[in-house]
Formats: C-alpha cells, sequence, structure tokens
C-alpha cells in the first residue's frame, strides 16, 4: 500500500487540524482518510526517514520546533514520539540525511539553520549545531534579512545545501557525521542574480545538474554541479510563467522526474505547474507546457512512487488535485481526481 502524509496549516492562517494520514489508490488517485494527527501547529513540511519507519513536521511558529513520529508501516498511522527545538524561528523546511542519523531544518522566520540527532528510536535529541545566516538583498519588503528556505544534503551525501531567500544564495556545509555540527564550505554552493529569492532545490537522478526555482521572480535556473568542491555554476535561468501571464505570481516547489527528463515547478498565482524538458545533449531546459492546478495556490507536489502521478496541494481552496503523467511526454492531464483537504501545502508519499 501507498501511504500519502499531508502537512498543513492549522492556525491562525488556516484551517487544517494537523497532519493527514491517507492511502493512495494507484488506478484512479483518490485518497482515502486514515488518520488526523491533531496537536499539532502548523506541520507545515513533513519528511520520511530512509527506512520509512519514522516522520518529522516542522511546527511552524514563534519558538519553532520539529516533531518525530513513529509510522505503522501497515496501516500508515502515526504516533508522535517527541519534540525538539528547531533553533529558530518559523521553521519551513525539514530533511533526513541518507543514513537516518540526522535531521535538517531550515527556518524561515530566523533565518537559521540546525541539524538535530536521530535516536535509535527515532526521537529527536536537541540540537547539535544551529548556524544562523547574515545577510539581505535588493527586495526591501521580502529581502531584509536572512530567510532560510530550504536544507537537505546532496543526493551523493558530501555536502548540504540551503536556499536562503533573503540573502540570494545558495549556501554550502559539511555535516560531520561524528558531532553532528554543519560546518560551512565557502566553496559550495553559488550567489543567485539579485532579486531571485532561491526557494527549493532538486538535483537530477544523475547527480550532474541542480535546479532551483525562485520564488520572488518567479524563474527556474539550471547549475552544473562539481561534486568534489560542492560548487554550482549557473548555465540557464528561464521563466516560470508564459509569456502572455500578467499578473502578480510567487513559485513554490520543484521535482526532477524519476528518469532525468523533465523538471516540474509549482506557481502560485498563475496557479499551475510548469513542465520543463531537459534536452538530451545539450541539457538546457525546453519550456514545453504549463498544467493547471485547477485550485488557487498550488505550493507542494509530488510525484507517486511510480511517477505515473502527480499530485498538487492548491493551498487557499482546499484541495489536493491527482493528475496523470505521461511519462514519455512529460505532460499532465487535467485532474482526475479532487480530494477536499484544508489548508494543505506539503505532500509526501511512503509505501
Amino acid at each position: 500500500m501507498t501511504f500519502l502524509y499531508v502537512g498543513a496549516y492549522t492556525e491562525p492562517q488556516g484551517r487544517a487540524e494537523g497532519i493527514g494520514v491517507y492511502c493512495f489508490d494507484h488506478k484512479n488517485g483518490a485518497l482515502d482518510h486514515v488518520q488526523t494527527v491533531t496537536d499539532i501547529t502548523n506541520p507545515s513540511f513533513l519528511a520520511v526517514s530512509p527506512d520509512g519507519r519514522f516522520l518529522y513536521a516542522v511546527c511552524e511558529s514563534e519558538g519553532g520546533a520539529v516533531a518525530a513520529l513513529s509510522r505503522d508501516p501497515e496501516s500508515g498511522k502515526l504516533v508522535e514520539l517527541n519534540r525538539q527545538s528547531s533553533g529558530g524561528n518559523g521553521p519551513c523546511y525539514v530533511s533526513v540525511e541518507a543514513s537516518g542519523r540526522y535531521a535538517l531544518v531550515a527556518n524561515y522566520g530566523g533565518g537559521s539553520i540546525a541539524a538535530l540527532p536521530i535516536a535509535a528510536d527515532g526521537s529527536l535529541e536537541p540540537a547539535t549545531s544551529v548556524v544562523q545566516h547574515e545577510g539581505s538583498s535588493v527586495n526591501p519588503d521580502r529581502q531584509g534579512e536572512a530567510h532560510a528556505h530550504m536544507i537537505a544534503p546532496t543526493p551523493d551525501g558530501l555536502h548540504v545545501f540551503t536556499t536562503d531567500l533573503g540573502m540570494d544564495e545558495i549556501v554550502g556545509y559539511s555535516l560531520d557525521a561524528a558531532s553532528g555540527q554543519l560546518v560551512p564550505n565557502g566553496e559550495a554552493g553559488a550567489t543567485s542574480h539579485p532579486g531571485a529569492g532561491p526557494r527549493h532545490f532538486a538535483f537530477a537522478p544523475d547527480s550532474g545538474m541542480a535546479f532551483v526555482i525562485n520564488e520572488l521572480d518567479s524563474t527556474l535556473t539550471a547549475y552544473d554541479y562539481d561534486a568534489e568542491t560542492g560548487r554550482l555554476d549557473s548555465r540557464q535561468t528561464v521563466s516560470t510563467l508564459p509569456d502572455t501571464f500578467d499578473g502578480e505570481n510567487t513559485t513554490a516547489h520543484i521535482l526532477v522526474s524519476p528518469d532525468g527528463r523533465f523538471v516540474y515547478g509549482s506557481n502560485r498565482g498563475h496557479d499551475s505547474i510548469a513542465i520543463f524538458a531537459i534536452h538530451p545533449e545539450s541539457h538546457d531546459l525546453i519550456a514545453i507546457g504549463h498544467a493547471s492546478s485547477r485550485g488557487r495556490t498550488p505550493r507542494n507536489f509530488a510525484l507517486d512512487p511510480s511517477g505515473e502521478w502527480l499530485l498538487a496541494a492548491n493551498q487557499d481552496s482546499d484541495t489536493v488535485v491527482a493528475m496523470r503523467r505521461n511519462a514519455r511526454t512529460g505532460l499532465l492531464s487535467d485532474p482526475e481526481t479532487v480530494s477536499n483537504i484544508a489548508s494543505a501545502v506539503c505532500l509526501v508519499f511512503c509505501e
């Protein structure tokens, strides 16, 4: 069975009750409600451990925290284990490195990142490393200070990257597995173009390229990745919007297809999933279309384990839509199933 875990906003801006657990139907994209985990404020981003036994959720609020939950592989149900401070305000992203020994968290409100050890029973221990970012960029409304937005290890495990929207930087670190320290690496990462507002990133399956979606100017930048140094070299920046669109928009999430042929990004305002092909020889991004999310403010989206379905969370219309994906062309169907889920903002599959 395949389960979908839905992170959402509860208060004051959201209407959800907590983390939703659903069984996913591969035939038609439908979701069958299994459980709602309440008593967690704004579990807006989720991550499953590499072995699938545990789930971690940010508590996006002042005095932020990360919650650890055990997962029953048969029923998909969750039981909370404990919580620890995220090391800053407004945590918005959590990931788990490949060994399952550390959870990494980005605090948007506080502009800091942290590493939290994971005990053998899946519970979280206090942070071993908290790094405060300092800096700003050209947008006075959104970039007056640091805003760490995503943190995750590179697929090869050699580096840790965090996108900082406020600083217009992708900042590189290494994680010392023995001490749990996040060690800055001045060679790694890259500086975004001014006013871009880098938000989320994704790697091609062969790890040779990284793709960063930029929230503030609705662009997507492709980078060549040097595994030895961690350096990202910009090769191309493209708009996530059609030429005919004339309105306000911010981007949110980005994914690369399992075969490495297509890149997807979400537009909030245009309310669509932008679709790009990766040229097999030049590796340039080629815009091939936009799929309407059939809802307002598509934030996070996810591919199911088969890669046949793309599910998108429409935060402001309280829906999660399932679109069938054509693996040959990369294009998406109109939504085949619409599930009513309040204030959904994060989707994570686990088998």
